[in-house]
């Protein structure tokens, strides 16, 4: 299966037609709407993971370049944050699985992203596709600077929700931020 078919199997079509529109940018699109936001933070996935498979190095919508542009400037910061602790300490950091796909290793298939609650600035979106089975992860959604951008995701493990920013909100034992270096 070529990866265009599989990005109309899971609903990508819509940004990539409009990506191609004359004067549409990239980022114009994928702020238009919060579902818009997640399918191309799917789309982002979805290549990742093949990039994976094929042995190439692979960039996760919650590693620059895409989270500055896909996330707001708080929840951008927290993973910045979780980076910079990884690299200075060489531990894992406060999240130990991919977000968007809820878990370590996993797939996309049949993607549906659904807009549940809307308000003129909040909105939260589910993206339900199968993976190992069903997924289902919400988007805390916030528009901020005229763009609508990612404020938080919740995942389920073992029956029970949890927030990523509760996750990326933990103290670290170590690292420049807190004052105290990190011992390799």
């Amino acid at each position: 299966m070529t990866l265009i078919s599989k990005l109309v199997g899971a609903g990508v079509v819509v940004a990539l037609v409009a990506c191609a529109m004359p004067g549409a940018s990239h980022a114009q699109v994928a702020s238009s709407t919060p579902e818009a936001t997640v399918r191309e933070a799917y789309a982002i996935t979805i290549r990742e993971l093949a990039d994976i498979e094929a042995g190439k190095p692979a960039k996760p919508p919650f590693r620059p370049p895409h989270r500055q542009r896909l996330m707001t400037k708080e929840f951008s910061a927290l993973f910045a944050r979780d980076e910079q602790f990884m690299k200075e300490s060489g531990e894992q950091g406060n999240i130990g699985s991919d977000p968007f796909i809820s878990g370590q290793d996993g797939e996309v298939k049949q993607l549906r992203v659904t807009v549940a609650e809307r308000s003129v600035a909040n909105a939260t979106v589910f993206a339900d596709f199968i993976s190992f089975g069903p997924v289902r992860v919400t988007f805390r959604m916030k528009l901020e600077d005229g763009r609508w951008r990612i404020d938080d995701i919740v995942n389920r493990m073992e029956g029970k929700d949890y927030t990523v920013r509760s996750q990326l909100s933990q103290p670290y034992d170590c690292g420049s931020f807190m004052k105290k270096p990190c011992k390799r």
